[in-house]
């Protein structure tokens, strides 16, 4: 029993009983339990088949250990014969975070790691360094180590001459930021590159240097790395290694070296356009704020006066033939990955150069404003090529942008200030859990594929649905043992609701809710939703829970998961705090199945009559519409969209 104090001589008892099982765990319990009150380790073993984990003929050994464990940690030893599993049990199988995940196991590296670079996403910090805001916090290796021991493949560090100019200092130029000695930040680099990942790190490098002290960062470079630094043995490249011939290995970006100019005007970095927020936003409560809608940004960035399309460029570009004779050979042989652009305007930028592979680097806004009317030749670019994206100049606080503009332009180095937090951030550390979280994503075949008629992806067009995929969210629980009674609400037991959704390309970007649950530390919602997705393979899962008050509603846990690692079935989703830092109980109870087939929603909305178009209407129970559902399948062959008549046969299934 709960005991609230409503004021000087007042208190409410709230009752605080346990949640009952599901009702459709029950009926799989009884489904795979054959009707039987008991569940043993062979029906357990055949469950666990029938949703994927273990081969039809598996060793029923693994299903036992489970079985053990959870009789263990329930404190229950069966009386007599062979441990089994009660209705409860299974529960408390499928509501655990250990036994039952909501996607593949950690560290399962599972895509094809010999592609070039350019052929993945890769987990890429901004200005790694800082350890808050961009005009005054700390310089600090700190960030960096966190960055790497959560996979980040990418570290940048902005390199100016200290004081006495005769070493390197790493801070963020022209700013009040303390600096950090550069040798400290290689050495942390090293010793932690590897924790999370054994796929490559890329150290991409912003040069403010004079040609003797880039001598001597070559000098720091091969004494701290030794035999882990690769560099490429010759000038050119025409297409870059990939991330499992540079396993272990740690590699340097940056422009062609020039000369240190002290009255250096700013760069396009500091010389971005104004923040483009709404008035009345608050960016310091980052996570109540939305994720900008990538059309949104570009239809914004397209409308700006000055036309970055056509900037010149040639305050950051230098001519490399003019410059290279000041600078020691040593130096620019290091450089694994060239991040050089041609003089002119941005788009003359993304012409690939047959004979060579560089880096591109754009700010989100550059970004955007090429996006609105060149999305294909960006896409075309990174075929070979790399692109980074880095947050835009006016993002003191250290925020980020929808993340989604870059990937959905297949831009492999989507820059992050990975020190903040926010809902864009959960975006990023989400989608970086695929593929064992190792920090390297494999792009969709279809991004990196050029048409006999050299057509390529197109970010804008119109694409079919290629899967369904149905959400149900059960339950909650966990909050009262990670939070204080009074934390939600003084005078009663929270009021929870979980929003559901989909990160993705704008056709596919959703968010839903549940109704909210009064007076419950355990809310049960048991709703479902359905989300339609054109492009399964770079979707993300958003789930979020807050508690309903009248003022202002408070935050409950989130968590991001890609579409493409979610298992079917009911699973336990452990929720993050704003910071990204797991809960240690709270957690969700939900399902994922995905429908190939439109008939498979006949259960899941309120149907309605056929249109009277059809002459023989026959059995009525069939013949129903599913108006929230414009894109579940292509039209048929009879003139009839499927979208509207179910009853007639779906003339194909949903792409696998």
């Amino acid at each position: 029993m709960g005991t609230y104090k409503c004021c000087i001589f007042f208190t409410r008892r709230f009752a605080l009983n346990d949640a009952s099982t599901p009702g459709d765990v029950r009926a799989l319990f009884s489904r795979h339990a054959a009707g039987a009150p008991y569940m043993g380790a062979d029906e357990l073993r055949r469950y666990l088949a029938a949703t994927g984990e273990a081969e039809a003929d598996a060793d029923v050994g693994a299903a036992e250990r489970i079985v053990d464990r959870v009789l263990q940690e329930r404190s229950r030893t069966p009386r007599f014969g062979r441990p089994t599993l009660t209705v409860d049990d299974f529960h408390y199988f499928l509501f655990s975070e250990d036994l039952n995940p909501p996607i593949r196991q950690s560290k399962e590296v599972h895509h094809d790691m010999n592609a070039p670079l350019s052929h993945y996403f890769i987990y890429t910090g901004h200005n790694s360094y800082l350890t808050g805001n961009q005009l005054s916090s700390d310089c600090s290796d700190i960030p960096i180590i966190k960055a790497l021991q959560i996979g980040v493949r990418v570290i940048e560090l902005d390199m100016w001459p200290n004081s006495s100019k005769d070493d390197v200092d790493i801070l963020h130029g022209r700013t009040l930021t303390a600096p950090v000695s550069l040798i400290k930040c290689l050495r942390s680099i090293k010793e932690y590159a590897f924790v999370a990942s054994p796929y490559p790190v890329i150290i991409t490098l912003e040069d403010h240097l004079t040609s003797d002290l880039q001598a001597k960062v070559a000098k720091m470079v091969i004494e701290v790395f030794g035999d882990i630094l690769y560099y490429p043995k010759s000038k050119h490249r025409q297409e870059f290694p990939s991330p499992e011939a540079l396993k272990g290995r740690v590699i340097l970006s940056t422009k062609p070296p020039k000369e240190y100019l002290e009255s250096k005007v700013g760069t396009m970095k500091d010389r971005d356009i104004g923040p483009q927020f709404s008035e009345g936003e608050n960016e310091e409560a980052a996570w109540g704020r939305e994720v900008p809608d990538i059309q949104d940004e570009m239809q914004s960035a397209n409308k700006q006066e000055d036309d970055l399309l056509c900037t010149q460029r040639d305050v950051e570009e230098d001519d490399e033939q003019k410059m290279c004779q000041h600078h020691p050979l040593e130096y620019k042989h290091l450089i694994t990955i060239k991040a050089g652009k041609p003089k002119g305007a941005i788009v003359d930028a993304l012409k690939s150069d047959p004979e060579k592979v560089r880096r591109l680097s754009l700010s989100e806004q550059e970004l955007a404003k090429v996006a609105a009317c060149h999305g294909t030749r960006i896409v075309s670019f990174t075929h070979k090529n790399l692109l980074r994206i880095y947050p835009k100049g006016t993002r003191f606080n250290s925020s980020n942008y929808n993340p989604f503009l870059g990937w959905v332009h297949g831009a492999q180095m989507v820059a992050f200030n990975m020190q903040g937090h926010g809902r864009s951030l959960w975006l990023m550390h989400g989608f970086y859990r695929a593929n064992g979280g190792c920090g390297y994503v494999k792009k969709p075949d279809f991004m990196m594929q050029t048409c006999p008629d050299g057509n390529v992806f197109d970010p804008e067009a119109d694409l079919p649905v290629k899967k369904t995929l149905k959400v149900k969210v059960y339950m909650g629980d966990g909050w009262q043992s990670d939070f204080k009674q009074t934390h939600f609400d003084t005078y009663s037991p929270p009021d929870f609701y979980a929003k559901v959704g989909i990160a993705g390309v704008p056709s596919d970007s959703v968010m839903r809710k549940t109704r909210a649950v009064e007076d419950s530390w355990v809310p049960v919602w048991e709703e479902e939703f359905v989300f339609p997705l054109t492009v399964p393979e770079i979707a993300l899962l958003r789930v979020e829970v807050h508690e309903y008050d009248v003022s202002e509603d408070d935050f409950g846990g989130q968590t991001v998961l890609p579409v493409s690692e979610l298992r079917p079935g009911i699973r336990t989703v452990p929720l993050f705090d704003q910071k990204g830092l797991k809960f240690k109980s709270v957690k969700l109870l939900m399902r994922f199945d995905y429908l190939k087939d439109c008939r498979d929603l006949l259960s899941l909305e309120e149907r309605e009559p056929l249109p009277k178009i059809l002459s023989d209407p026959g059995d009525r129970a069939k013949q129903r519409v599913l108006p929230h559902y414009p894109r579940h399948c292509p039209e048929r062959k009879d003139g009839f969209p499927c979208r509207f008549v179910l009853s007639l046969p779906c003339p194909q299934p949903y792409p696998p």
